[in-house]
């Protein structure tokens, strides 16, 4: 079994980082509470076939999944509908690339990808181009436009920007 597992060495996250993801999880989850989906933090990881028909594991910052029941262990075997990666120097090139392709080989609805230093918020929607799964940049979102943040397959969700930011200005430097 070729599992084509990459070992990474990566220092930890910066505090403004953890509590990004802190921050959307926690605001998540209480909306979510009785349905169906869940929202996870970086402690859950996804096995997806790649179009090379390789085995990949991945582990997004946060996810929402409706499709619990498919896993081993800590490990989901189906795509989740929704992904977030916040950014770091180490891993944006990462975020930007590979992982972005695999989540839209898997034909995940929405992903987004978070830069806390810059407070902006990048929104790419699914959609297909001549049958082929594509992101498109649905909609930046930063201060100016803040009222616009929205979930798009979840419309009854809600997170403020603000929110999401919270206290990511406490820590200096």
């Amino acid at each position: 079994m070729d599992l084509n597992l990459q070992i990474t060495d990566m220092a930890g996250a910066v505090p403004q980082h953890s509590t990004v993801i802190v921050n959307f999880v926690a605001a998540i989850r209480k909306q979510l509470k009785n349905s169906s989906c869940f929202v996870y933090s970086d402690n859950v990881q996804y096995r997806f076939k790649t179009d090379a028909g390789k085995d990949q594991i991945v582990i997004p910052d946060a996810s929402i999944n409706c499709r619990i029941k498919s896993r081993r262990g800590n490990t989901f075997l189906d795509a989740p509908r929704f992904v977030m990666e916040v950014l770091s120097p180490t891993t944006e090139q990462y975020d930007r690339s590979v992982k972005m392709e695999l989540y839209c080989q898997q034909e995940i609805d929405e992903y987004w990808i978070v830069d806390w230093r810059l407070k902006k918020i990048e929104i790419y929607e699914l959609d297909y181009e001549n049958g082929i799964p594509k992101y498109f940049l649905w909609k930046e979102i930063t201060k100016e436009n803040k009222e616009e943040l929205q979930i798009i397959p979840f419309p009854n969700l809600k997170i403020a920007f603000d929110e999401l930011f919270d206290e990511i200005d406490n820590y200096g430097g």
